[in-house]
């Protein structure tokens, strides 16, 4: 009897472990990503393909993505102060599909709930959030789709 405990719980971890994978995309090791979430983001969120040139402007300014405040980019050397929080975005699109992206972008804590990353389109679930900024975006639909798009060009050399 004993010996079979060892064995289920070995095959349970195993199943549990399987599914992880099965549904961990663009999710580090080990992290589950909502399948729902990864199917959601798979479609732009709006008509208009977005612009890599204006998503490079949302990336780098301050009050929009603020995405140098946590991430650092060589394209971007020129810009003062990149973050050490984050990973490096060098080469991201090699690594990660443009849904994968949206999502990451979106709503980062689909991927990882302990992410220090705000969501840039998610308004509901959020906490403590000042009252100017309540039921908003911090960007806009065709903002996560410039910034995607950007981000997309940013393939290893």
């Amino acid at each position: 009897m004993k010996m079979t405990t060892p064995i289920v719980a070995a095959m349970v971890f195993g199943a549990s472990m399987a599914l992880t994978a099965t549904f961990s995309g663009p999710a580090q090791a080990g992290e589950p990503v909502e399948l729902a979430a990864m199917t959601e983001m798979a479609k732009p969120l709006t008509d208009q393909a977005g612009d890599p040139a204006t998503g490079k402007k949302v990336f780098s300014n301050r009050k929009l993505g603020n995405c140098l405040a946590c991430h650092s980019l060589q394209a971007m050397k020129e810009q003062p102060f990149h973050g050490e929080v984050a990973p490096p975005l060098d080469g991201v699109a090699s690594r990660y599909s443009i849904a994968e992206l949206r999502l990451r972008v979106a709503n980062p804590k689909a991927i990882n709930p302990e992410t220090q990353m705000p969501a840039y389109f998610r308004k509901d679930g959020l906490h403590r959030v000042m009252d100017k900024f309540k039921d908003k975006t911090i960007l806009t639909a065709q903002q996560v789709e410039d910034l995607v798009a950007y981000l997309g060009t940013l393939k290893e050399e």
